[in-house]
Order: C-alpha cells, then structure tokens, then sequence
C-alpha cells in the first residue's frame, strides 16, 4: 500500500470512525458509594439550594416606588439666647417637600440683626493687616465674608462661642412621621402600599410602629428609629446626622408564599469614626430678612443643625414561570454527567487494581483484521 493511500485511509478514519464509550461494572463497595454519595450531593445542590434557596423556577422583577412624608410634633423653647417660642412643623421641617427625604431641625446657633457694613474680617494670613497700606481693596477671599477696603479695622478683641449642648429642639424625639410608601411591580401587575387596606383611619391616630405589637403601623417615632440605628438621639441632636430608612418590598408572589409586606429597619448613614471628628454631624445656614426701625435691611443668621432622614425603597418580586424553571432546572442536572468522572478518578487512582481497571477503560480500535473482539458492557469483576 503506497504512503499516499495509506494518507488517505486515515483521514477517512478520522472522518467517519464512530467512537462509543466503553461500560465496565465494577461490584466495589467504595466505588459504588461515592458514585452515589456524589449523585447525592448534586441533587441537594439542585434541589436545596437552586431550587429552595435560590428559587431558579421563578420570574422576577424589580420594583418601583414612590414615597410622601408627614412629620408631626411640636416644641416649647425658652433659652437666654433667644425668646420664648413654640416651634412646628412649619419651623423645623427644611425644606416643607423634598424627595425620599425629610429633614428636622434640632438644634441652632442663631447671629441676630446683621447688617451689610464694614467689619473686621477673620484672622488669617490673607487678611491680616498692620496698616492700610497692607489692605488690597477689592480683593475677595473665597472663604472669607466679603471684599477688603482700604480701611484697616481693628480685630475683635474676642470672640463669642456659642455652646450648642444640649440641643435646643431635643424634644424633637418625640416627633412622629408618617410614611406612605406605594410600590408596584409591572411585569406581573402587583400593586401594594405599606399601609394595608383593612387598617382604620382610628388605628393609625393612636399607634405607634413597634416590631411586635403594631409591625403594620406606617408611623414612627424618631427616638426609636435612631435607637434601631444603634444611635441616642440627644447626642446626634446635637451636631446632626443622616439616617437610613430602609424599606424592603422583596416578595414571593407565588400563591403558596407568605403575604407581601414591607420589611422596615434602620441605620446611620453619614461616616461617624471616633478616632476622626472633625466635619461630622449635618448643618447648613439660612436667613430670616426683615427690615430695621432705621429702614435698612436687616436679617438673622440661623446656623442649623438637625437629622437627614433617606427613605431607601428596594426589592425583588418572584413568581413561578416554565420557562425559567427549564432552563435553570436542566443546566443543574447537567453537573450529573460530572459524577462519572469523579468516580472513574477514584477508580484509576485510588483503588488497587486501578492498572487491571486502567487497561480494560484505554479506548483502542477495532478494525477488519482484529481476530478479537470485546463485546460492550463486559463485567469484570474483582474477586
């Protein structure tokens, strides 16, 4: 046979060769007990965890929420730095209506009857100056207060701290807010709201959100939603803060699951780190204007410190479908065909007779000139 025939026969058996995989029945007890405890634990991992924990037969979707706050409570104040008053809701809520979120004023430092003059600017090496000649008029600090003159003006000879201990609005722990959260998923047309149907307009007048006895109650009083946070009110009153109220829609739509509620809990969101205090809690400033007996313009400077609240809405809506239940269902079953080859490694590596096993499992060619054949499913036994 000439070498480009034999070229050829080869290719041919390349091409067109079947090749089938050859059954050896091995009567071994650790064989046959890891093929079986390995089929074991794929089973569990389809079953228990992609099936149970997983929940792989379900269809999901996300949610969509919106969110309105109500805050409620009022506070009696009488300090030396400022007169008798009663604060509500339209004093201490900033701004009346924001977006998830709701702030409240706790505590203040107040500079009242300021006027638009000349007045000694805050010491630093920018603005300090001996004389006039050492003023530059015109020039503007970025973090300074106004324009320089040519006009040097003599420093304060002091300054005023003002204490902010203890909070001036610390009775605002017992302000309560109502939150009514509406939330939809639209791929399986679930609407639901966190203040269920069947409660009364006199149950929501008298209760208070409580994890065991009203867990259904949409209002919170603001002490307990710090304390959740692992926080205490009358120290984060002080500096002021932003806490997290996050609110929890993942449901199980099937029809053999639980009811679909909100799950609430609650924690600090702003960094508060003991070992780097500076720059911490929440504040900003804003005027009240008014106009002086003299006629000139005039305002207080309220310095405010209070609590951010962010209402956090998330979660995840599943129902059984066909389609995700096959596919996940099939790609599990498809680590079965792993199992084989786990217990042939045993087999070949571990076991005594492994180069008896190892010469009967070696794939090889039948051809027409073989005098002998192996006919497929031979047993061969380990006695």
């Amino acid at each position: 046979m000439s070498r480009s025939a034999g070229c050829c026969q080869s290719c041919l058996h390349s091409l067109f060769d079947y090749e089938t995989s050859k059954t050896l029945v091995i009567p071994n007890l650790g064989v046959g007990c890891l093929f079986r405890f390995t089929q074991l634990l794929v089973l569990l991992y389809v079953v228990g965890y992609v099936c149970v924990v997983q929940k792989a037969y379900q269809e999901t979707d996300s949610v969509i929420s919106t969110v309105t706050t109500k805050v409620k409570g009022f506070a009696y104040t009488n300090t030396s730095d400022m007169e008798p008053r009663f604060w509500d809701v339209a004093d201490y809520v900033i701004p009346p209506q924001s977006v998830n979120s709701f702030f409240v004023l706790t505590n203040m430092a107040i500079t009242p009857h300021q006027k638009q003059s000349r007045c000694p600017e805050f010491p630093n090496p920018s603005t300090t100056c001996v004389d006039d000649c050492d003023c530059i008029e015109g020039y503007n600090n970025p973090r300074g207060h106004g324009r320089l003159t040519l006009i040097t003006i003599p420093p304060l000879s002091f300054l005023t701290r003002l204490s902010l201990r203890p909070a001036v609005l610390a009775v605002a722990e017992n302000f309560t807010v109502l939150i009514k959260n509406s939330i939809t998923y639209p791929k399986f047309n679930v609407h639901k709201r966190n203040i269920p149907s069947q409660i009364r307009s006199s149950y929501l007048k008298r209760c208070e959100f409580n994890r065991k006895t009203d867990p259904d109650c949409p209002i919170f009083r603001l002490k307990d939603i710090v304390s959740e946070a692992g926080e205490e009110f009358q120290d984060m009153a002080v500096k002021g803060g932003i806490l997290g109220i996050i609110i929890d829609w993942s449901c199980d739509l099937d029809w053999w699951a639980r009811p679909c509620k909100p799950k609430y809990s609650f924690r600090r969101l702003d960094n508060k780190n003991p070992s780097n205090n500076l720059v911490t809690g929440l504040n900003f400033r804003f005027a009240k204007y008014y106009q002086a007996p003299d006629g000139e313009e005039a305002r207080t400077l309220i310095k405010a410190y209070g609590i951010r609240f962010e209402i956090i809405v998330f979660g995840t809506a599943g129902k059984f479908g066909i389609v995700p239940t096959i596919v996940n269902l099939g790609a599990s079953i498809a680590f079965l065909s792993l199992v084989p080859m786990v217990a042939d490694w045993f087999m070949l590596t571990c076991m005594k007779k492994r180069d008896l096993y190892m010469r009967h499992k070696v794939a090889y060619l039948l051809d027409d000139d073989d005098t002998e054949s192996v006919p497929m499913g031979t047993s061969y036994g380990t006695q």
